[in-house]
């Protein structure tokens, strides 16, 4: 059956009139038939990551909302066509960042992809529909960088806990930081991927790319420590340890058990919260902060491309904030 694209959001309130009248339907079969191997959302978020299919998800959701009572996986995706995609860019540019808006729009592609490659839109239609630009702007990244005596705080936290989660948790840091880990990429370790010999570690990234990191200094002997502990037993590096301090051979540490491992420590040291991806900026920033190439930490980080490693320098700010200083303010203190 061909229905009209209805847009309408969840809560039943219509969107602009603007939108509505640029907004019409146009045919394609979009019922759900519950087979998943056809349906566009699902064949998208099976060929993603499984670290990027909630985020995705999600931002499907958003956008079927906007085109009516839809959820990602029963919007009609094979039905929109260009007067839809520009009307739904003009709603993301209105409500959200240029950031989020723009994940948002590169889900939409993905997507219009699916319901291409499935047959549920004709190349021409698949090419206008998918054929929407970029918002623009450009938004500071979330989160912080830490000062270097936050990490020592945090590290010190760890080796102030004489139990098996201290020499743990002092490994599973000084790694974030000293190899810029994704929170998803240290969890997904094995000990296979150390060469202890070399300090060399395998990372496995996002879309199946490995790169390698070099475990030095500190963090080798922070990772020596809890090998000692943990033992030579294959499976995952890093594994869950019970609260009577007894590791969980063959349980691997989930990313979430991560982040609750940042937060105890950061309690202990009586630091501002910490997540993982700070200590990934960290990384990034005092690599550039002490001359490293750029294109170097891009590789480093395992960045599809340096304009993503660029936004964590921070040496433009602070020439910035020496140009401020520059200026006199003729302000006499009152009292």
């Amino acid at each position: 059956s061909y229905e009209n694209v209805n847009f309408n959001n969840t809560r039943g309130e219509t969107m602009t009139t603007e939108l509505q009248t640029i907004a019409t339907a146009n045919t394609g079969d979009l019922a759900n038939t519950g087979d998943l191997s056809q349906n566009p959302a699902a064949v998208y978020l099976a060929a993603l990551a499984p670290s990027s299919r909630r985020t995705m998800e999600a931002a499907l959701d958003t956008l079927a909302a906007m085109l009516g009572d839809f959820t990602a996986m029963t919007c009609p995706w094979g039905a929109l066509r260009f007067q839809h995609t520009a009307a739904i860019r003009a709603q993301l540019a209105e409500r959200y960042a240029a950031a989020t808006a723009n994940k948002t729009l590169a889900a939409l592609r993905g997507v219009l992809k699916a319901a291409w490659r499935l047959g549920l839109m004709t190349t021409e239609d698949y090419g206008r529909a998918a054929d929407v630009a970029n918002v623009g702007g450009e938004t500071l990244p979330a989160g912080r960088a830490l000062t270097a005596g936050e990490l020592k705080a945090l590290l010190q936290a760890c080796a102030d806990d004489p139990t098996t989660a201290g020499a743990r948790d002092g490994a599973l840091l000084a790694l974030l930081y000293s190899a810029g880990l994704r929170r998803a990429e240290l969890a997904a370790l094995a000990l296979a991927d150390y060469n202890p010999e070399t300090g060399e570690l395998v990372v496995q990234g996002k879309r199946n790319k490995q790169r390698l990191a070099h475990v030095v200094n500190g963090a080798r002997a922070a990772l020596e420590d809890w090998l000692k502990v943990r033992g030579a037993e294959p499976g995952p590096l890093f594994l869950a340890v019970n609260k009577s301090g007894v590791i969980r051979q063959g349980q691997r540490l989930t990313t979430q058990a991560v982040y609750k491992v940042l937060a105890k420590r950061a309690g202990e040291a009586g630091i501002e919260t910490v997540t993982p991806h700070d200590l990934r900026r960290t990384f990034i920033s005092d690599l550039l902060d002490r001359g490293a190439d750029i294109s170097t930490v891009q590789r480093l980080a395992g960045h599809a491309n340096v304009t993503t490693t660029a936004r964590y320098d921070r040496r433009p700010e602070a020439a910035k904030r020496a140009a401020a200083e520059l200026l006199h303010i003729p302000y006499t203190r009152r009292g």
